[in-house]
């Protein structure tokens, strides 16, 4: 679901390996930056709600659209990033019993420093004309800042995550660390192509230094 990579386009994954790569099996203490991203905020199941389903379509057709302007009008080049996403709930507990139906996201995907605000609404604009929908109004483009994290590569099936997580939070700790923040998950597969064992996913929770 990435955009294709062409000659001279900038590309996060590539641009920040510190962020979007990792090692299965090691922990890394990593400082994000404040960054650029679209966004949409649900509540639910992700593998049955429809809202869920709607929030990726609108950010893809959105950073599809603000990357043809962007190529169009800016003269600037971009590969569309992956999607992430933010996890969180009033109770802790919902992820560890896994009630799905629980769970509040923000869906994400990150956009490139030139992108202004003009450019997304023109891109609202024209994903309205051209869809006759609210996508546009859908989507959020803010900036978001995590500062100092704790991240890993994660290969396999999203429900097996778990001991991963309790993992990075031990670490996290016994590097004298305090939770802070929303769970982090960035998808570096597209699950509609790739079999679970082999999705790669990277695992991202960020701290505050005590």
């Amino acid at each position: 679901m990435s955009g294709s990579a062409n000659p001279g386009s900038v590309d996060i994954k590539r641009l920040r390996r510190d962020l979007y790569s990792g090692r299965v099996g090691r922990i890394d203490t990593v400082e994000v930056p404040p960054m650029w991203f679209l966004s949409v905020d649900g509540r639910g199941d992700p593998d049955t709600t429809p809202a869920y389903r709607t929030a990726v379509e609108s950010l893809y057709v959105m950073s599809y659209a603000i990357r043809a302007i962007a190529k169009s009008e800016l003269g600037r080049v971009h590969t569309v990033g992956p999607l992430d996403g933010l996890w969180y709930a009033d109770d802790p507990r919902v992820f560890t019993a896994r009630d799905k139906d629980a769970w509040n996201w923000t869906m994400m995907i990150w956009q490139p420093e030139w992108i202004t605000p003009e450019v997304v609404a023109a891109a609202g604009e024209r994903v309205t004309t051209t869809r006759g929908s609210d996508t546009g109004e859908r989507v959020r483009f803010a900036r978001f800042a995590e500062g100092a994290a704790v991240q890993t590569l994660h290969v396999g099936p999203y429900d097996e995550e778990g001991p991963v997580i309790a993992r990075m939070h031990e670490v996290a700790a016994g590097r004298g660390a305090v939770l802070s923040g929303h769970h982090h998950e960035i998808y570096l597969s597209d699950p509609r192509r790739v079999e679970p064992a082999r999705l790669k996913t990277i695992l991202r929770q960020p701290l505050t230094m005590s």
